[in-house]
């Protein structure tokens, strides 16, 4: 037995390798070595998301080069909506060719490349407005690439890594990157806390890079076997497809609904930072604080949630929107109170818990359309989810006006009558 099967049957605790029933008989031989190779790859793309990140790195940065607030605030909504919107289009295109495995390969380069040059620009241009504004050009690119990656990984999971599988595989690319991230964040806030400039910021976005190059040379070694390429269609024709899909299948559609409304678990965490920046008086030496959270939340959930994703991600998904809704509640009581008792330390589980939701919420709705999708149908059925979801992070970018114009408890309410109806939803959903 080689090492990668022993690698494989030590992480699914299966001995039975040959259990392929809902991949081709030519692939089921590859499942150890594909399944290994997916893992490596998830490890290295969440360590560069956390060294490069819209919601946390990216904006600390652009602070130091002084762009102004509005640039800072679009980096989340041009993330979003870069990776989604274009996913419908792309589909279309993919389905016509008879490995989709490239189209990630070459995502992941063009993601390498975007965090390249905003190395370069960042090491070598001395103009700071010129280099903000750039590196959110290039943040754009990234995402459209990264949009095309993901209809590709989902259609390539599906053919290689078997159905009961798929959940584990995603949750062991989210704790061993979760591992990393977390030596990597703890290096940052031992080491290098006391540093502020350019030198090292250029660091991040150039190992961010050569994370990306080197996941996409991974992924190119799984084996994948050409495909069905019937049925493939025009922009057009896909958009008139995925309408059809709305219209014929009840159970998608609500998934789409129920996937919206999961968003308000991300969607909860600046707010959350904004209460802890309060009860720690802007203390930003609590931010690497944060970002070692965040990351054990990862690590400690994402083995067990991808064990449940497998065995029901509907379940999964209540589970998560519930966490999330105890985590709402524990910060209203500090929203509510005026006690200096209720320090930083104290509010922390607020955002080790939502990091737990979050990392559960993201491996249900991933686990759920993978195995929902008809293999041929597969692209179609995850673009238009993702497109719609895209339109929606446009309205959800609003929703902080709640906050702005009636408070922060408001805000927490309103999220919580949200996720109230996402486990409402949940269940007029297709079991799978």
């Amino acid at each position: 037995m080689s090492k990668t099967e022993e690698f494989y049957e030590f992480l699914t605790e299966d001995d039975e390798t040959r259990a392929c029933e809902s991949i081709p008989d030519s692939e089921c031989t590859q499942v150890p070595k594909n399944f290994s190779l997916n893992i490596l790859n998830g490890s290295l793309t969440k360590l560069a998301e956390k060294l490069i990140s819209p919601g946390l790195t990216l904006p600390w940065i652009l602070s130091y080069l002084g762009a102004p607030l509005f640039l800072i605030g679009m980096l989340v909504p041009i993330k979003n909506v870069g990776s989604l919107l274009p996913q419908l289009l792309v589909s279309g295109k993919l389905r016509k060719e008879k490995k989709r495995k490239p189209y990630w390969v070459g995502a992941g380069l063009t993601q390498g490349i975007c965090l390249l040059f905003s190395a370069i620009l960042l090491a070598f241009i001395d103009n700071q407005s010129f280099v903000s504004y750039a590196i959110v050009v290039l943040l754009l690119l990234f995402s459209v690439a990264s949009g095309v990656g993901s209809v590709s990984f989902k259609d390539v999971t599906g053919k290689t890594v078997p159905k009961g599988e798929r959940g584990q595989m995603l949750s062991y690319r989210s704790t061993f990157g979760g591992a990393l991230a977390l030596i990597a964040g703890g290096a940052l806030v031992f080491f290098f806390k006391e540093e502020d400039n350019k030198w090292m910021y250029t660091g991040l976005f150039a190992g961010a890079a050569l994370l990306w190059i080197a996941a996409a040379l991974i992924f190119s070694r799984i084996v994948e076997e050409p495909g069905s390429t019937k049925g493939g269609r025009t922009p057009i024709q896909e958009l008139k497809s995925g309408a059809s899909l709305l219209k014929t299948d009840h159970s998608y559609r609500n998934f789409i609904i129920t996937r919206a409304l999961l968003m308000t678990i991300p969607l909860l965490d600046p707010f959350f930072i904004l209460v802890a920046k309060d009860v720690s008086q802007e203390n930003w030496n609590y931010l690497g604080f944060i970002i070692i959270i965040g990351s054990l939340a990862q690590i400690v959930s994402s083995p067990f949630w991808g064990k449940l994703a497998d065995q029901s991600s509907l379940y999964l998904m209540r589970i998560s929107a519930g966490l999330s809704i105890l985590s709402i509640l524990y910060a209203l009581v500090f929203v509510y109170s005026d006690s200096d008792f209720l320090n930083f330390y104290y509010f922390m589980p607020v955002i080790f818990i939502n990091g737990i939701a979050y990392a559960g919420a993201r491996l249900s709705r991933k686990t759920y359309i993978i195995d929902y999708a008809p293999d041929d149908e597969r692209p179609t059925y995850v673009s238009v989810a993702n497109t719609l979801i895209g339109l929606f992070t446009i309205v959800a970018a609003s929703f902080g006006l709640i906050a702005e114009y009636f408070g922060l408890a408001y805000q927490f309410w309103f999220f919580l009558l949200l996720l109230v109806a996402c486990i409402s939803l949940s269940f007029t959903l297709k079991k799978v």
